[in-house]
């Protein structure tokens, strides 16, 4: 019975030798189990305590060549892992594994799925002999990293972390722009300091102890007035890089936000639309500049980038970087959803406090339909469909200038295909049909054919599916996303 990792592995082994052979965070290659168990067993810590855990591949040499493994080396390896999960670290782990054939080799795969007790270290040592994977290495995880999964594992979110020690109340209100608190929820800012400290409180901004208040991270990242009042967060301003041209060789400006989220919000967005190109149109005979891009799907991607980062990540802020022909934004952490399923999988942040208080502000949509938005109008606006990938240990999204479909390449038109399904589906239970195709890309009735090939393509990506696969006529064929 096939095991419900073996799809996930075989993938990231085929991403990780195709097309340059390359270690992947999830994944390490072994020729054989190393007589010095102890670097085996940094492996073993490194998967249990990296989110979703990760492959030892036996049966792969440091060039990325399939050698394989027989079948008494895979008795032997699995039995020494077994021994050095059980008796080599703390807590100890349970791990699984298969031999599978990969084109004329067996590849034994060890799966470490990540551990719900974090983290993992070595038995031998402290809780400071606990590994990570970076940059498809493994690395020891510093002591800050080790208090930070501690301290996550107590229950303690970034959000109800504390940012600074007691404070008197004249300077929790000089630290924070409690007064766009108060205008973002359009009510009145309340008469006395006690009478503001108590709302603040109450959406968790602020904590009153013993000695004074205490100003949470929720409430310095959202409404500080300088984040360089509050140590590590200072770090998380939003940067924003202008670039000439489509590469990154040369910049143009750089800066780096030192408000709050929710109080430097308005001003970061119109200092990205001073720096965004815009055509000349003339409406009602008045010359009108129209910029390239929508801005609210500027502001949705800005605001899920702000919202859903993963505040663990040392040393990372959410980054804008403005190109000739696109604009991206970057996230620090991957998503919790794979990106394929943005528009149609139930919402899931890291940060869910954050997030329903930047909904109360209005600066973002409601749970789950920031994504969609941003897809409708890049439709309505004809521009090429945004894209979501997922580096090391960011997210990326991409919105792209106005391009011919005469430019767009294959995956571009598959993009924008399985993109227009999804957005179908989960808006009005509706189709992709060669119509809906032809409305989508602009391409005129008797040239349906170029319809034809944009679907066909989707669907050899396996992205769209026949809606009735008995229905064998193409004319009025119809498609929906694969999950659907």
């Amino acid at each position: 019975m096939k095991k419900h990792w073996e799809e996930r592995a075989l993938d990231l082994i085929k991403r990780s030798l195709e097309p340059l052979p390359q270690e992947l965070n999830e994944i390490d290659w072994k020729v054989n189990f190393s007589e010095k168990g102890d670097r085996v067993a940094r492996h073993l810590s490194a998967f249990a305590n990296y989110s979703e855990g990760g492959f030892l591949v036996f049966g792969i040499d440091d060039r990325g060549k399939r050698i394989g493994v027989n079948l008494e080396q895979c008795k032997e390896i699995v039995a020494k892992a077994g021994n050095l999960v059980r008796d080599g670290l703390e807590p100890p782990l349970v791990i699984d594994s298969t031999v599978l054939l990969d084109g004329d080799v067996n590849l034994l795969i060890i799966y470490v799925p990540e551990s719900e007790t974090k983290p993992v270290h070595l038995r031998r040592g402290t809780i400071y002999d606990s590994y990570t994977r970076s940059a498809g290495q493994t690395r020891k995880l510093t002591k800050q990293e080790v208090a930070r999964i501690i301290s996550s594992s107590t229950g303690l979110t970034f959000e109800t972390k504390l940012a600074t020690s007691a404070l008197s109340a004249s300077d929790v209100l000089a630290k924070l722009d409690f007064a766009t608190y108060f205008d973002l929820l359009k009510k009145s800012i309340p008469s006395s300091t006690e009478q503001i400290l108590e709302v603040l409180a109450a959406d968790k901004v602020v904590k009153r102890t013993n000695d004074g208040f205490c100003i949470t991270n929720l409430g310095a990242i959202l409404l500080a007035k300088n984040l360089g009042d509050f140590g590590e967060l200072r770090r998380r301003g939003v940067r924003v890089i202008q670039y000439k041209g489509r590469d990154r060789l040369e910049r143009l400006q750089e800066t780096t936000g030192t408000k709050g989220y929710a109080s430097g919000f308005g001003n970061l967005m119109n200092y990205i639309s001073a720096l965004l190109p815009a055509n000349e149109v003339i409406r009602e005979s008045l010359r009108e500049e129209v910029k390239v891009y929508p801005p609210l799907s500027i502001r949705e991607l800005v605001a899920n980038a702000l919202i859903h980062q993963d505040f663990e990540t040392v040393g990372s802020s959410p980054v804008i970087e403005i190109f000739e022909d696109r604009l991206e934004v970057r996230n620090p952490g991957k998503p919790l959803i794979k990106t394929e399923r943005f528009l149609d999988h139930p919402p899931r942040s890291r940060n869910e406090t954050l997030a329903s208080l930047m909904r109360r502000f209005r600066i973002c949509e409601e749970s789950g339909t920031g994504i969609d938005k941003v897809v409708s109008l890049c439709e309505f606006y004809q521009l090429p469909a945004p894209n979501f990938v997922v580096t090391d240990d960011h997210l990326i999204a991409t919105l792209y200038a106005h391009r011919p479909l005469t430019k767009m390449d294959k995956a571009d038109r598959i993009r924008a295909c399985y993109l227009h399904a999804c957005l179908k589906h989960v808006s009005s239970g509706d189709v992709v049909t060669n119509e809906s195709i032809r409305g989508r890309f602009k391409i005129s009735k008797r040239n349906y054919p170029i319809a034809s090939k944009i679907i066909s393509e989707t669907l050899e990506a396996k992205l769209i599916k026949p809606r009735n696969p008995r229905n064998r006529s193409r004319k009025h064929a119809q498609y929906v996303p694969f999950w659907a």
